[in-house]
């Protein structure tokens, strides 16, 4: 059986994580690689990423996380894509994506030969967020204040922009009204085969661990993918989740909750991998085992993996 891995948050503008990515070692033919979003905030960045992927891997698979769709500054774009904002920047994203043979939320999803010779889906998805992740008592007016009551205020409010749609909360919500369309479509024509959900944003509330800045959560996702996982969701015949994938919270851990795996698959700015490089681990040793998968799937396993 191929191994299908991850990692995210590469943020190759940092000198130190482009050197560790350069290292990347090809896997044997036929291997897979899940890019979780965060890569960069440039399409140079993009680029480099994809181009040594495919290098080392037969199948490479990419979603979007904020940090890509950044509006940056004019005298830093290089790149066409670089000066659009919103769906716009995405799209040319996804077109610069295919340029390299990479899979991305607008493809086909992928069948992936999973454990015991049953095929799993890989479910790319683009979800945003809509500031959800909040206490009940918050509303979502009041969302913002409450947030900058303890100085939390994400870089998204001013590079991330929601154009043609008038918030992100409206964005988020057509993406996920596409994605649980796109859902039901597949358990149609794969009746009851498990998924693998690949989405930069976690899936769950539950799973926001960010003790140090925790109201930053109104950027971490929404509640609407909460039940995603779920048999029977999108139909009679829609299998459920066995891993989903994610990044953004740069705290690399597994856990399980209701049966199905979590992956966390950050890699993080400098620091926050400083522990992987003391014992000399780089992005090679950081990548992340989707299929097979190394553990075992027994509910509230939560395992940390600061060095990966």
């Amino acid at each position: 059986m191929a191994k299908l891995y991850a990692i995210s948050d590469l943020h190759l503008a940092y000198p130190l994580n482009s050197s560790a990515w350069d290292l990347l070692q090809p896997k044997p033919p036929g291997s897979g690689l899940i890019l979780a979003g965060d890569i960069g905030e440039s399409a140079t960045h993009l680029s480099n990423a994809f181009e040594r992927a495919k290098e080392c891997f037969t199948h490479v698979f990419w979603v979007p996380g904020n940090h890509e769709l950044y509006s940056i500054s004019p005298s830093v774009a290089k790149h066409p894509a670089d000066h659009l904002r919103g769906e716009a920047k995405y799209n040319a994203l996804v077109e610069l994506a295919r340029q390299y043979g990479v899979l991305t939320p607008e493809d086909d999803w992928m069948l992936w030969p999973g454990p015991n010779g049953v095929d799993v889906v890989i479910a790319l998805v683009f979800t945003l967020y809509d500031y959800s992740f909040r206490p009940a008592e918050v509303s979502r007016e009041q969302a913002l204040d409450w947030a900058m009551e303890e100085n939390i205020w994400a870089t998204d409010e001013a590079l991330l922009h929601p154009d043609p749609y008038s918030s992100r909360d409206d964005w988020c919500a057509k993406l996920c009204e596409k994605w649980e369309l796109k859902f039901v479509d597949y358990a149609s024509r794969y009746p009851n085969l498990k998924f693998v959900i690949v989405n930069h944003w976690p899936l769950r509330e539950d799973l926001i661990y960010i003790p140090k800045v925790p109201r930053f959560s109104l950027w971490c996702g929404t509640k609407r993918t909460q039940d995603w996982t779920k048999g029977g969701r999108f139909g009679a015949n829609y299998g459920g989740a066995q891993v989903v994938v994610s990044g953004h919270l740069h705290v690399r851990r597994t856990d399980v909750k209701e049966g199905v795996r979590y992956e966390e698959v950050s890699l993080g700015y400098p620091r926050q991998w400083e522990k992987a490089r003391d014992v000399s681990k780089g992005a090679n040793e950081l990548l992340r085992e989707i299929l097979p998968g190394t553990e075992l799937v027994e509910e509230g396993l939560r395992i940390w993996r600061p060095q990966g």
